[in-house]
């Protein structure tokens, strides 16, 4: 029977309260520059960890494992019943390989710029030409369109871009398990998981012949470390898995247009790269933007783990069968890191080719990406994210100051209006007139 006083020390319902301020309230329990820090969590005792040291710590499969850490309403909701996301060991390492085959290899990165270049050129049409999508929306219908034929779905735009809808609220929905937002996810997923087994079905009866070496040719013929086929709808849950990330990029995309909008002079800068390039993929200053949005606002703020071993770091420990959780947040903003983490700077990633290579760098989680639980998407994420960035910094757009305040508590987060875009001749209008208050 659980204690009274042990109720009282859990923070489960701090969390839910304060979110992405969560941990930084736990770590003022700590000494200043501390890489653990104890805590109760679900009823367990748990470790708070961050930095280089924690991120080791994390994911040393010696010492930690991944399998039912993940709170079930967010596995089956975001990432799926049986995905990779709760394997350990030999079985993760099995499937990831098929991951890493199809997400990233520097060619797939490539054959998918095209795709991308052309989709954000329509949104940017659309937006000159009056459209009234948000920064948020267009993400979601741009990335997901050129994901989905990236990864050999078949489809109108108009279906992918449905789908991508569907995708995107998934999203949305994962960690509000007490609003009404978890059950249209939980929908969302049910109508997802039912399409994505119906195209693996139709791959493996020779009626859909998607070209190999894309993801769904890959996973309606993934076979598991016995040689068995994946089920159909297993193997769509993977199938899921290889192009969701790619449409919750949208969420960056949002917080890309609040930075943009406070920072006029890294429009233009990138809006003259853009011009000087002829391109809007591949610009170095809208990568270096993309990788300081996604160091300052993190997915999600932690990841869990339970401790294999008994672990301790930094003087604190946390017994076997406790919780490990890595501060996604604390370490990508950790002063003993970073150089004025608070601050936000692009220049901070200039000529930062590898990364992979920064330990304390993990919005995409971290370790080495084909043993590890690092995303092997993260190359196609930046990709996308940057030509977003190129996009939005287009001078003939502007993007609205109104609606870019952000709830800390809800996770995930984004800027409340998902960032208006509008025509730059557009006339403002009076502030106190109905329409133009929508901009």
């Amino acid at each position: 029977m659980v204690s009274p006083l042990a109720v009282l020390r859990d923070d489960s319902l701090s969390l839910l309260l304060r979110g992405y301020g969560f941990a930084g309230h736990v770590w003022r329990r700590a000494d200043r520059g501390a890489r653990a820090v104890p805590f109760r969590l679900l009823g367990r005792e748990a470790l708070l960890v961050r930095g280089e040291e924690g991120v080791r710590l994390f994911y040393d499969e010696t010492r930690t494992r991944r399998h039912g850490a993940m709170p079930s309403f967010i596995q089956e909701s975001l990432f799926g019943h049986g995905s990779v996301h709760s394997l350990d060991g030999a079985d993760h390492r099995h499937r990831k390989a098929t991951f890493v085959d199809v997400l990233y290899d520097d060619a797939e990165v490539q054959r998918l710029l095209p795709d991308l270049d052309r989709q954000w050129r329509e949104e940017l049409d659309a937006w000159v030409a009056g459209g009234d999508r948000t920064a948020y929306d267009a993400a979601v219908g741009a990335l997901g369109r050129a994901i989905m034929r990236w990864a050999g779905i078949p489809g109108t735009p108009a279906a992918q871009t449905r789908w991508a809808r569907r995708q995107a609220q998934i999203v949305d929905g994962f960690g509000v398990p007490y609003s009404p937002e978890y059950l249209f996810a939980l929908l969302n997923r049910r109508w997802s998981d039912r399409h994505a087994a119906e195209l693996i079905d139709a791959v493996r009866a020779d009626t859909l012949h998607p070209a190999a070496g894309t993801a769904l040719h890959a996973w309606a013929h993934h076979r598991d470390r016995d040689g068995q086929l994946l089920s159909a709808r297993q193997a769509g849950v993977e199938l899921q898995n290889s192009f969701r990330p790619m449409i919750a990029v949208a969420r960056f995309v949002a917080f890309a247009a609040k930075e943009l909008h406070d920072r006029p002079d890294w429009r233009e800068r990138i809006a003259a790269e853009t011009a000087e390039r002829g391109t809007l993929v591949g610009g170095d200053l809208a990568t270096m933007f993309a990788q300081e949005i996604r160091r300052t606002a993190p997915f999600v703020p932690m990841l869990p783990a339970w401790a294999h071993t008994d672990v301790e770091l930094d003087g604190e420990r946390v017994a076997a069968g406790g919780r490990v959780l890595l501060d996604i947040l604390g370490t990508d903003t950790d002063a003993r890191e970073w150089e004025r983490p608070s601050r936000f700077d692009p220049e901070r990633f200039r000529d930062v080719d590898d990364y992979e290579a920064l330990t304390a760098f993990v919005p995409h989680g971290g370790a080495d990406v084909a043993t590890g639980h690092r995303c092997p998407g993260e190359k196609l994420a930046i990709a996308g994210l940057a030509t977003a960035i190129a996009a939005l910094s287009d001078p003939r757009i502007r993007i609205s100051g109104r609606g870019l305040e952000v709830n800390r508590r809800r996770m995930p987060t984004k800027p409340r209006s998902g960032g208006r875009i509008r025509p730059a001749d557009a006339p403002s209008g009076c502030p106190f007139h109905r329409p133009s208050a929508r901009i």
